[in-house]
């Protein structure tokens, strides 16, 4: 399924941006979707996602609290609202999605299959 990331952007630390993860010609609904981020020298780390069956979300223990990730059906698009930016969130922001994953293997990179080309978030100290 083609996946298109945007809402990157340069923002203060303490401020806020929301990620869009849209996809076309597929119902996203069907997908479980993650969100991954990758700062410059560092390994893809998984940031959060929700789970096909269910709707069950997932965080990364550094965002909780301070980052929320949704569906919109109607519109195919997740989204990841981020709140409470610091520099240590800044990397770029990849979208994921997956129709057979399972429930445990939903934080893991290696299992999506498609993937979106990722937006760049920095935030400034």
């Amino acid at each position: 399924v083609p996946l298109q990331a945007s809402g990157g952007g340069l923002v203060q630390t303490g401020g806020s941006l929301r990620l869009s993860c849209a996809a076309s010609g597929n119902t996203l609904r069907t997908y479980t979707v993650g969100w991954f981020r990758q700062a410059p020298g560092k390994e893809r780390e998984f940031v959060a996602a929700i789970f096909r069956s269910g709707g069950s979300i997932t965080y990364a223990d550094s965002v909780k609290g301070r980052f929320t990730m949704s569906r919109d059906n109607a519109k195919n698009t997740v989204y990841l609202q981020m709140n409470d930016l610091r520099p240590e969130d800044t990397a770029v922001y990849y979208c994921a999605a997956d129709r057979r994953l399972i429930l445990s293997s939903r934080t893991t990179a290696g299992e999506y299959d498609y993937w979106g080309q990722g937006t760049l978030v920095t935030v400034s100290s």
